[in-house]
């Protein structure tokens, strides 16, 4: 291996070796700290995908965050006394810090120290499957490790041993040059990704000609979106009830009940406080709900902070900027939600909602219903009087289209059809009475 690629691989966070864990989050007001509670457990829910042990969770007062390192001395004190009494292998912030205050806590931990984006970084690295998600994985591990050199980079601790030639100044030389070589790596992954995703366009391209209208199922990480393209498709699709079990984008065909053939297309989940990085990194794998023609967004409703992910969902789709696209709002899990007035809240606040267990198949049918009047939306219904010599063209309309009447007349073939946008440009000349 090359001197720079075995540096790389040096330079790389391991918290494989880390097996158990103290959990800390933060509270502004006394009405803030269930919810605190709450974000804590799905924290936990983080931590279970990717393997650690939680040991303890801690929700910590805060009038204001210090700079130096997020919460106060005393508190500091206390959680470190906490998590030598627990033997934490690692001590993990729900919310995100910043380089400087990861040094400084960790003086004090005298244990690594992570936050939310980074487990979260680790999570997606143990669960990609496909060569895109490798990189988009990597890319946004280097942007994040990028200003924590001093930290994660255990070669420079050689730069204060005192030991012959490692001198302050050059450890400093040496930072420069590892983020020289981590750009360079970047503006490759960079190129790689540009590809992949160049890919992903003829791809798109190829349906959009086809003209099979799709469907984008997207949630909250764990909301049962697998679960419901398995139950539509028998797709096989690996579902647990871990977070994050699945990253890379399955697409499926499916026929609707009147025969209208779809694509389904099952996307990664969402998270609350989803990191920039991963929002950057993963965009071309997310703005594939981008280029479809529906969204079903999926719903947990049994889920007690249900209303937040629904919004966390809305608000990863400005991001991606998709907010117009038609969405049917799927809540799901039914079967098991007692708590009626949230699902009334939902349906009041959103729009075209249907209520389905995707696991015993309760609603489906309604939910099937709704999707076929929402693409009845973007089709139009028209009469055609088309010559048998153009019967090619009969041939497509009546396979991408849904046939209300056919009939002949001398040589024309008479057509009712409903059909797709698409195709629009190539009847004009056929419509009766155009």
């Amino acid at each position: 291996m090359k001197e720079e690629e075995k540096l790389y691989e040096d330079l790389k966070v391991e918290i494989k070796d880390l097996k158990t864990a103290l959990l800390v989050g933060a509270y502004f007001s006394t009405g803030d700290k269930e919810l605190c509670v709450e974000h804590l457990e799905e924290l936990e829910s983080l931590c279970t995908t990717y393997g650690f042990e939680v040991l303890g969770k801690e929700c910590c007062p805060l009038k204001k965050i210090d700079p130096k390192a997020y919460l106060g001395k005393g508190k500091i004190e206390e959680l470190s006394e906490k998590a030598a009494s627990l033997e934490a292998d690692v001590v993990i912030f729900d919310d995100e810090i910043s380089p400087n205050q990861q040094r400084n806590l960790e003086k004090v931990f005298k244990r690594p120290v992570i936050d939310r984006t980074e487990l979260i970084l680790e999570v997606f690295a143990q669960h990609a499957k496909t060569k895109e998600a490798h990189l988009q994985i990597e890319l946004a591990k280097i942007r994040y490790q990028m200003p924590r050199l001093k930290r994660l980079w255990t070669h420079l601790s050689r730069q204060t041993s005192g030991g012959a030639g490692f001198t302050k100044g050059a450890g400093e030389s040496q930072i420069e040059l590892d983020r020289r070589m981590l750009r360079k790596r970047m503006s490759q992954l960079n190129k790689e990704i540009e590809q992949v995703k160049k890919h992903r366009a003829v791809q798109r391209h190829a349906r959009e000609r086809a003209g099979v209208p799709s469907f984008a199922i997207i949630g909250y990480t764990n909301a049962g979106k697998s679960t419901l393209l398995n139950t539509l498709t028998q797709a096989g699709v690996l579902v647990e009830d871990k977070l994050f079990a699945t990253l890379d984008t399955t697409t499926r065909k499916f026929s609707l009940p009147n025969h209208q053939q779809i694509l389904l297309v099952d996307t990664v989940g969402f998270i609350r406080k989803i990191p920039h990085t991963i929002v950057a990194a993963f965009r071309s794998t997310l703005e594939e709900s981008a280029y479809t023609d529906i969204l079903l967004h999926l719903i947990d409703v049994n889920h007690p902070l249900a209303e937040e992910h629904a919004e966390t969902t809305y608000q990863v789709l400005k991001e991606l900027k998709v907010e117009g696209q038609p969405i049917i709002t799927v809540l799901n899990k039914i079967d098991i939600c007692e708590n009626k007035l949230r699902v009334k809240k939902l349906k009041l606040k959103y729009h075209h909602t249907v209520e389905i267990s995707a696991l015993n198949r309760e609603g489906i049918d309604e939910l099937l219903d709704l999707m076929m009047e929402e693409l009845s939306k973007l089709r139009k219904t028209v009469s055609l009087r088309i010559p048998q010599s153009h019967y090619a063209l009969v041939s497509e309309l009546m396979h991408e289209g849904r046939v209300i009447h056919h009939d002949y007349e001398g040589n024309d073939i008479l057509l009712t059809i409903e059909i797709p946008q698409n195709l629009e440009h190539k009847i004009k000349q056929f419509e009766v009475g155009a």
